[in-house]
């Protein structure tokens, strides 16, 4: 799939996107006065972290609602909501201390050595119950599978990853558009999914990443959305383009801006009592 090969030169392009940009940024605008400076940085964070957690969590099939999430951070380990299993919410525990680490630690350069590290720290507890004898935070040794999808050699995967690590940063210095950047790179992640566990929380906590480096609102994938987030990036592999994964990345977040507008609106409305 050489149409694949990440750089700037043949990936990182706007000019396509133009209407979803436009549009993005218009909401944005609004969306940032309306509601995102109106609340306090660590309130707005912590909202965000529930959510994210919930519904990233969620799409690898952990059950805990978006309620169920807040709870947890709210009172940890010492109330396990009912119905759900000690592994769901280390799992969830977990995501907890990767976004926390990647909130606080926004400076860092795009490169291994934090990909890693949220990687083993999404994976810390949980990882021993699905993948025995695995080194966190290290990449896979063996080829791998997940789903219908059976992926490459691990060896040649594995060895364009710092490629795309520094392509990344090298776009996100140039100005590039956050979210093609974010796009572009999980797509591409994904596709050469490195680590033995935890490859989908891992890459969107850094396409997150991305847009919070540049202080835009995060990504959130709802667990409705999850069918048409998995077509899009099994189109990578089956058509050789990510336009349907940049277009969904741009639609989602304008989406999910719009929704809490409209939320915020409705619930700002006088209310008659009698």
């Amino acid at each position: 799939m050489n149409n694949l090969a990440f750089s700037t030169e043949n990936l990182y392009f706007c000019n396509m996107f133009e209407q979803e940009i436009k549009t993005y940024e218009q909401v944005r605008e609004e969306y940032q006065k309306k509601v995102a400076d109106r609340m306090k940085l660590q309130e707005w964070m912590e909202y965000n972290e529930i959510l994210f957690s919930a519904h990233s969590c969620g799409i690898e099939g952990n059950s805990f609602t978006v309620d169920d999430t807040r709870i947890l951070r709210e009172q940890g380990m010492k109330m396990v909501p009912v119905g759900h299993s000690l592994l769901e919410c280390t799992e969830i525990a977990d995501h907890f201390r990767a976004f926390d680490y990647m909130v606080t630690h926004l400076e860092h350069p795009f490169d291994e050595a934090l990909l890693k590290e949220i990687n083993r720290l999404a994976t810390e507890h949980t990882i021993g119950y699905r993948a025995l004898g695995t080194i966190l935070g290290e990449y896979t040794t063996e080829d791998m599978a997940a789903g219908d999808t059976v992926f490459g050699e691990h060896e040649k995967l594995m060895a364009r990853v710092p490629q795309l690590m520094a392509s990344t940063e090298r776009a996100i210095q140039e100005g590039q558009h956050p979210m093609v950047i974010a796009a572009k790179f999980h797509g591409y992640f994904e596709y050469l999914h490195p680590f033995r566990d935890g490859n989908g929380r891992t890459g969107r906590l850094l396409s997150n990443f991305i847009l919070l480096r540049v202080n835009h609102p995060l990504l959130i994938i709802e667990l409705k959305d999850r069918d048409a987030y998995i077509k899009s990036l099994k189109m990578i592999r089956t058509d050789g383009t990510d336009e349907h994964l940049v277009s969904f990345f741009f639609q989602t977040a304008i989406n999910r801006m719009k929704g809490e507008l409209e939320q915020k609106a409705k619930n700002s409305r006088p209310m008659f009592f009698f």
